[in-house]
């Protein structure tokens, strides 16, 4: 079956939780889990829940165990943390947490972000997305710039094909 097919066969609307992982957003100031949510809304996809978390793992990692276990989230979506000072533990949260990785959405990230002027600068742009329990998950930067490169240039076209191919063993 080509991709276009499975494309075809993904659900229309997918039930997302939005993650902003910050010491200092708030709801007013937090522009970034913003624009995640137009990108969604724009595609005809919910959003069911929406949290700012403080950048610390126990924070970030109950935030995400409530998006999993939650049957009316399809997808969580975070942003920020994923520095690589100290305090940046959102990669490392997300990867404890993944039944599976997929690696391509962080190179593909990465290469894109190389190509979109930043140069080599990035390769310190952290990026990951995996599933766990049925649930996809995808981490970007918490900037606008690169919050809008993941939308636009990943995830806002796939993020209905993934949930097709997570629920795809469960349908038969």
């Amino acid at each position: 079956m080509s991709v276009i097919e499975h494309k075809k066969e993904a659900p229309k609307q997918v039930n997302c939780k939005i993650i902003t992982v910050s010491d200092s957003r708030t709801i007013k100031t937090d522009k970034s889990g913003y624009i995640i949510r137009a990108r969604l809304e724009e595609k005809g996809h919910v959003i069911r829940d929406y949290e700012i978390v403080r950048d610390e793992k126990q924070a970030i990692s109950e935030a995400l165990q409530r998006g999993i276990a939650a049957t009316d989230i399809d997808a969580i979506l975070l942003n920020g943390g994923t520095g690589i000072a100290d305090r940046d533990v959102t990669i490392e949260t997300v990867k404890e947490l993944l039944d599976k990785e997929i690696v391509g959405f962080g190179e593909l990230f990465r290469m894109l972000s190389y190509t979109e002027d930043i140069g080599a600068a990035s390769m310190l742009s952290r990026a990951i997305a995996g599933v766990s329990k049925h649930t996809a998950i995808f981490a970007m930067p918490g900037s606008s710039g690169a919050v809008k490169l993941a939308m636009d240039k990943l995830i806002s076209s796939e993020i209905a094909h993934v949930i097709r191919e997570i629920r795809k063993d469960l349908i038969k």
